[in-house]
């Protein structure tokens, strides 16, 4: 299921959330209606979270996660991180790392077993990303562009990425990743994917001006539409088996979702 939202008057919804299968960051502020519209999905599954980074309401662009462990900026103050730690399951690692590239949501993209880093980041960095995250790190480009984080969103189950990515890109990217790849946009017809849509095995946010289009690819290439959605009772790790999320799709499936799309 794929659901349109806002925070406050913006449709760029990826700036002010970060979303796992194991917890969900949301920013402080006065649209308690953006917050309500994750508690309302998920608060059964896991835990949704009020937070700031840096004094700032961008938590989407200045962290990035999976299931396994959160990195934020070395701007992060300790109030804030202890409050996200107080917050978080303990098996959850959070990391604050040193680096000049700090809006680490736009030059971070990951899963639960593979980031896609830009290509200038420190090497103590990416051994800190592969450390706390769990995952598998290469430094790679999106349609030429090096903020990959902002170009792309993943889960384990597939991937929507940058609509100038090249046919041989998308093959290299997919099978870095493991996951079926489509290019497309968001938030009718913008290139900035991750601005426009956070997304995790089982549901997908995005942007309010979203056309029923670019919602159809969306859950076609995430598969929403048959994702098994963890209880209360069975917590968030009994969700789809890692060969499952994992599976691939192909090339036929993909271009059926596209052209079942636009009718």
């Amino acid at each position: 299921m794929a659901l349109r939202i806002q925070f406050e008057n913006s449709s760029e919804i990826g700036c002010y959330a970060t979303l796992t299968n194991s917890y969900c960051l949301v920013a402080q502020g006065a649209s308690e209606n953006f917050y309500s519209a994750f508690e309302s999905e998920l608060s059964d599954t896991l835990p949704v979270v009020h937070s700031s980074i840096a004094g700032c309401r961008i938590v989407g662009n200045l962290t990035v996660g999976n299931k396994n462990g959160l990195l934020v900026p070395n701007t992060t103050v300790d109030q804030e991180l202890q409050h996200i730690r107080n917050s978080l399951p303990e098996n959850i690692k959070i990391q604050r790392i040193e680096e000049k590239l700090n809006a680490l949501g736009n030059v971070i993209v990951c899963n639960d077993y593979v980031a896609l880093v830009h290509p200038d980041l420190d090497s103590e960095t990416k051994e800190i990303i592969s450390d706390v995250l769990s995952v598998e790190v290469f430094p790679q480009t999106v349609a030429g562009q090096v903020l990959v984080g902002t170009y792309c969103a993943i889960s384990n189950r597939g991937g929507l990425i940058h609509p100038k990515t090249t046919v041989s890109d998308l093959d290299e990217l997919s099978s870095l990743l493991q996951v079926p790849l489509v290019a497309g946009t968001v938030n009718r017809g913008s290139n900035q994917i991750a601005s426009g849509l956070i997304v995790n095995d089982w549901i997908a946010f995005c942007g309010l001006t979203s056309t029923a289009t670019e919602i159809s690819v969306i859950e076609k290439v995430f598969k929403l539409s048959d994702s098994f959605v963890p209880t209360p009772a069975q917590g968030v790790k009994s969700g789809a088996s890692d060969a499952d999320t994992r599976a691939q799709v192909s090339n036929a499936d993909l271009k059926d979702a596209l052209i079942d799309s636009l009718f």
